[in-house]
């Protein structure tokens, strides 16, 4: 199998780690309503992280363009994939060798349509459910492996389309000399054995 088509590979198992480590916990919170009393949810990754999800999605189209497209395409797509690797690893790295932050995991469970806690509430203790951004850094680093490698060994270009560049380029010269040479017998041997007819006045 080639590089490029294994780099692409990549670059999907990285969308679909990424995308499962989103829909895991990353913090348990405990709360205390004077209301309500006492409370424990989970944030997700793809809450605490929004970029999870986008990032999934954008890894997903790289890996179906690094089958699609052609050599330079395929390289712009490994650069791309690579830098989203990067970025995408800022949240979960910060949860793993920091402290989430209490205002913030506060806000997300208080507001929306599908709030969990009052806005009264207050945050009792955060604990970090490490397996969820744990994965989602392993996703990160897949995705900038693979990206590194389609843009360092982006392969070929198919033989059959080189052909046709190749065809298309040489019935364009063809058309050209006819132009500037209509009686010429080299060029009008040249227009039959590419197969375009030399008397037809309606050439591109």
């Amino acid at each position: 199998m080639r590089t490029s088509r294994i780099a692409a590979l990549l670059l999907a198992v990285s969308a679909a780690v990424l995308w499962a480590a989103s829909r895991m916990a990353w913090i348990t919170v405990d709360t205390f309503d004077d209301k309500s009393g006492d409370a424990t949810n989970v944030i997700i990754g793809g809450l605490w992280s929004t970029e999870q999800t986008a990032v999934a999605m954008l890894l997903l189209a790289g890996s179906i363009a690094g089958f699609a497209l052609r050599r330079v395409g395929r390289r712009m797509v490994g650069v791309i994939s690579a830098l989203a690797g990067i970025g995408v690893s800022w949240a979960p790295l910060g949860l793993l060798a920091g402290e989430p932050d209490p205002q913030r995991a506060h806000q997300l469970l208080s507001t929306g349509e599908e709030a969990k806690i009052a806005a009264w509430a207050e945050i009792a203790n955060l604990d970090v459910t490490s397996a969820g951004p744990a994965l989602a850094m392993f996703g990160a680093a897949v995705a900038l492996f693979g990206g590194v490698l389609l843009a360092m060994k982006p392969g070929t270009d198919s033989a059959k389309l080189n052909r046709y560049e190749r065809k298309q380029d040489r019935a364009a010269k063809i058309s050209r000399d006819l132009e500037a040479e209509p009686d010429s017998g080299r060029v009008m041997w040249d227009a039959l054995d590419a197969d375009i007819d030399p008397t037809d006045t309606r050439r591109p």
